[in-house]
């Protein structure tokens, strides 16, 4: 297999694919899944992406592990909770027991709740512009349902913290 070649002996075709996927990577982290549809985006053959992956695994360039790491911090940042996080890093081609492993240890229930909690103070102005209150319970499950935060959180938060309905129905 060309996988196996030392980097020396790759083929003109494989060297350049593997030139490609190292500018590729360069800016930031990849899944293997990206960086194949990447080259195959710029015209690589199969046999060269291959040879290209393999060496790319072969110097940990490519990291599984790592980029999902990486991406569930960006996207907690952001505000996303665990189900709209699954969904990202499937759509990146991170999938499998040890991302799902992964991405339960970095999200727990309690991350959660404080995302929703911190998303919903960020956005009251948002809401305080629906003056039914059911309406405006309404429009918060809808905001973080659409976020990935579990229906479980999100009916705590609202539940719970009776202060949202409050502070809203004063102003």
């Amino acid at each position: 297999m060309t996988g196996d070649k030392p980097d020396t002996l790759l083929e003109p075709s494989q060297k350049k694919a593997l030139n490609t996927a190292l500018r590729i990577l360069t800016p930031r982290d990849h899944s293997k899944y990206e960086l194949v549809q990447k080259l195959k985006q710029r015209g690589f053959s199969r046999e060269d992406i291959d040879a290209a992956i393999s060496s790319c695994e072969r110097f940990d360039y490519i990291n599984e592990e790592r980029t999902a790491q990486v991406y569930i911090r960006q996207l907690k940042r952001k505000g996303y909770g665990k189900k709209r996080i699954q969904l990202e890093l499937n759509k990146k081609g991170l999938k499998g027991t040890r991302i799902q492993s992964i991405l339960d240890q970095s999200v727990s229930e309690t991350d959660e709740r404080e995302g929703a909690d911190r998303l919903v103070k960020k956005n009251i102005k948002r809401f305080t512009r629906e003056k039914d209150p059911v309406k405006r319970r309404d429009k918060i499950y809808r905001f973080l349902h659409a976020r990935g935060f579990s229906q479980g959180v999100i009916a705590e938060i609202l539940k719970n913290d009776r202060g949202y309905a409050e502070s809203l129905e004063t102003r």
